[in-house]
């Protein structure tokens, strides 16, 4: 996620008095009308507001305004935050475009059906529906349950595979299940593929040292057999001489 420009207004009181940028400059950079930061040098915009400095906050450093004042044409750009503030967690439901709302009822029928252990307020969480619409589609009272087709909710957009994931997890555990899920119904985490990974792997070696443990063992019979087959013969060629 861009980071944001805090105060953008007082920020940009602070550089038409303390900068020679020029407006559009500025504008760019808070994100606002040049002819609002024209309105700011002449007092007739944010009078009551007090000038922030971006360099005290850590958002702009002397060296881009310099580099901005000898270039008229050049954009500021914002530095980056030292410290990753975490983005505050989400209340209510979740924000699903316009052009994905119609497949709500289609992911919630493929949640239905293929977890039924997830409670109503996750599936709410993972598609951003209304109690009702799920109770009517698990009751088949939708208005348009005789044209849904269950679809997953990661393929239609709707949601992450890792979210999907969490939520199953938290739900089997709450309904005491320990079975693993069926191969192919979700994507594996980082830990699950590297484990396995390393098991394939051990697995081909295990498997190579069994296959060298018989070719030798092969080497060893066919040695054995050629080594009786040449005393045989020796013991033929002497008694011959005899």
């Amino acid at each position: 996620m861009a980071t944001q420009l805090l105060m953008p207004k007082a920020t940009a009181v602070w550089l038409v008095e303390n900068t020679a940028l020029t407006f559009k400059q500025i504008a760019d950079f808070c994100a606002l009308h040049p002819l609002e930061v024209q309105g700011i040098a002449d007092g007739d915009v944010a009078g009551g507001i007090k000038g922030v400095s971006p360099i005290q906050n850590g958002q702009l450093s002397r060296d881009e305004i310099a580099r901005g004042e000898a270039d008229g044409t050049y954009r500021l750009r914002i530095s980056e935050p030292k410290v990753k503030v975490a983005a505050p967690k989400r209340r209510g439901p979740r924000y699903t475009p316009t052009s994905r709302r119609h497949e709500r009822p289609n992911a919630i029928k493929w949640l239905v059906r293929n977890h039924p252990e997830l409670k109503d307020a996750q599936i709410m969480r993972l598609v951003g529906t209304t109690k009702s619409t799920i109770e009517a589609v698990r009751e088949g009272a939708h208005w348009n349950s005789a044209n849904l087709t269950a679809m997953d909710p990661v393929t239609l957009g709707l949601c992450s595979q890792i979210e999907l994931d969490m939520e199953v997890r938290k739900a089997a555990r709450s309904a005491g299940i320990t079975e693993d899920a069926p191969e192919g119904t979700r994507l594996l985490t980082a830990e699950e593929a590297l484990s396995r990974a390393q098991y394939a792997s051990e697995e081909e070696g295990e498997a190579g040292a069994d296959a060298a443990q018989t070719e030798y063992a092969a080497e060893r019979e066919a040695e054995s057999v050629f080594a009786k087959l040449k005393s045989l013969k020796g013991n033929n060629a002497d008694e011959e001489q005899d």
